[in-house]
């Protein structure tokens, strides 16, 4: 009795299924594309215009679980993002058909503003640019009487400029001299 059940229990979606159990089985799926951002996009902003094209036109759009914006086949939807990997997720569905769904994948990687560290000591610079999430690559410079002064070398240019905008970890050269 044990493998009947088991059988009967195995065979019941088999059979829902040949006989038009599921109402979406013989439907085409959706047409779902997605025009921008490609897969891998890297971004600075904080949010992403999504955008693509549907078909049937009259078919409804989910971006991220969200309504997207629908007109004759194509969609659109603004996106928030978060610093590093985003996943976008795009479902559609009508009535005539079975829903598709596709996934980009969107880099957001933040800009930082290169502090000012000119006068200072290269040590602090060092611990201010990493502070900030950027790399110091420090480089001494001056003449034979640096030797002969008294005084700590300090920041004499830092290359970009301050106030410059750089991907997080890029580096800043940093050139120091007892007399600038």
């Amino acid at each position: 009795m044990r493998r009947l059940g088991l059988l009967l229990v195995a065979a019941c979606p088999l059979a829902v299924a040949a006989c038009g159990g599921s109402p979406t089985a013989n439907k085409p799926p959706v047409r779902l594309s997605v025009d921008a951002p490609g897969d891998g996009t890297l971004v600075h902003d904080g949010n992403v215009e999504v955008s693509g094209r549907v078909s049937p036109p009259g078919a409804s759009v989910m971006v991220l679980g969200r309504p997207a914006a629908t007109t004759g086949g194509t969609f659109s939807a603004s996106v928030p993002l978060h610093t590093g990997d985003n996943v976008i997720d795009v479902m559609a569905s009508a009535r005539s058909a079975r829903p598709a769904m596709t996934a980009v994948r969107v880099l957001r990687q933040v800009q930082i503003r290169v502090p000012d560290v000119t006068g200072g000591s290269p040590g602090d610079a060092r611990s201010r640019l990493e502070r900030a999430g950027l790399r110091a690559d420090v480089h001494e410079s001056g003449g034979i009487l640096d030797d002969l002064l008294p005084t700590d070398p300090s920041v004499c240019e830092i290359k970009p400029a301050p106030g410059t905008r750089m991907d997080r970890g890029s580096t800043v050269r940093v050139r120091t001299s007892k007399v600038c």
